[in-house]
């Protein structure tokens, strides 16, 4: 079987493919194909309210191209879900009925909640004894959840994200609201360590050098941060590899994971790599594949 999942961030959309492999009764996920595109639909967003012509032209283009992508895979079945800058732009509804019309896709609109529980479902293979505080940052959005013995036992979504912050449409309302939740919530459970997921973390990640299922700590991610912040955006391009769509949230990002390890009083996180979109693919399996299973690991 081949499952795909597309997601449509505020900072870029992701398609993946991926063929779902069955050893003696253990399942996982094997990526065959990846395609992200810096569509920036944020910008568009959380300045004007609306996504402009240019981007939907640019952006119906690219649904075209995946569905030809998953045609020549033989996909299955596939799962399209739209978050933050998609939920706030007030001509979304057009533009849905617009890929409906011209590509023949349907695209979920999911909120916040929706989008933990996604992520959750990945999230749970990389947890062990200790209570989490998992933090997701995405462009237009940030996801806290709370996990205790594997269980999820509180979750809150702000309208916070690195886009949103890089171009200062956040509030000191809303950074108070999140530490309050932060705090109240650290202190209750007992947290002890954070796991972090979003394209950012995993660079940051990347760059401080870490080993896979290693923990990198909080004075390191701001050692990076720091250096990153020290760079011109030429330099961070030229210098650490990092696409234009990433060098200039990547400290925004890191401001927002910073804070909340600093509010729950952590000093490590793990990064298991994983996200929205391989939440997406589990999903998709649970719902055709309803019997018991266990998925081992996302390759």
């Amino acid at each position: 079987m081949k499952l795909a999942a597309i997601d449509i961030g505020s900072n870029a959309v992701r398609c993946q493919i991926s063929t779902v492999l069955n050893q003696n009764g253990r399942v996982f996920f094997k990526k065959v194909e990846y395609v992200r595109y810096a569509i920036r639909f944020g910008e568009d967003v959380f300045n004007t309210g609306y996504i402009s012509d240019l981007k939907i032209e640019k952006f119906v283009k690219l649904l075209k191209a995946f569905q030809l992508l998953l045609d020549v895979h033989d996909v299955d079945h596939h799962m399209i879900c739209a978050t933050s800058a998609m939920r706030s732009a007030y001509n979304a509804p057009e533009i849905i009925a617009k890929v409906k019309e011209e590509v023949g896709m349907e695209i979920q609109v999911i909120d916040g909640e929706t989008e933990a529980d996604l992520i959750n479902k990945v999230i749970y293979n990389f947890l062990d004894e200790r209570n989490y505080l998992h933090i997701d940052v995405g462009g237009g959005s940030t996801e806290f959840n709370i996990y205790v013995n594997r269980e999820k036992v509180a979750s809150q979504s702000f309208e916070q994200g690195s886009i949103r912050h890089m171009h200062g449409r956040d509030s000191e309302v809303l950074w108070n609201s999140m530490r309050t939740w932060i705090e109240a919530n650290a202190k209750k459970h007992h947290i002890s360590r954070a796991i972090g997921t979003g394209g950012n973390i995993n660079k940051i990640f990347e760059i401080a050098g870490k080993s896979p299922g290693k923990a990198i700590f909080r004075k390191q991610i701001e050692e990076v941060a720091t250096y990153v912040a020290s760079l011109s955006m030429e330099q961070r391009i030229t210098d650490l590899l990092l696409n234009p769509d990433r060098a200039d949230v990547i400290v925004p990002a890191s401001e927002i994971y910073l804070s909340a390890m600093k509010w729950a009083k952590v000093e490590s996180m793990i990064v298991p790599t994983v996200g929205l979109k391989d939440g997406m693919l589990h999903s998709l399996y649970e719902r055709y594949h309803p019997e018991r299973f266990v998925i081992t690991r996302i390759s």
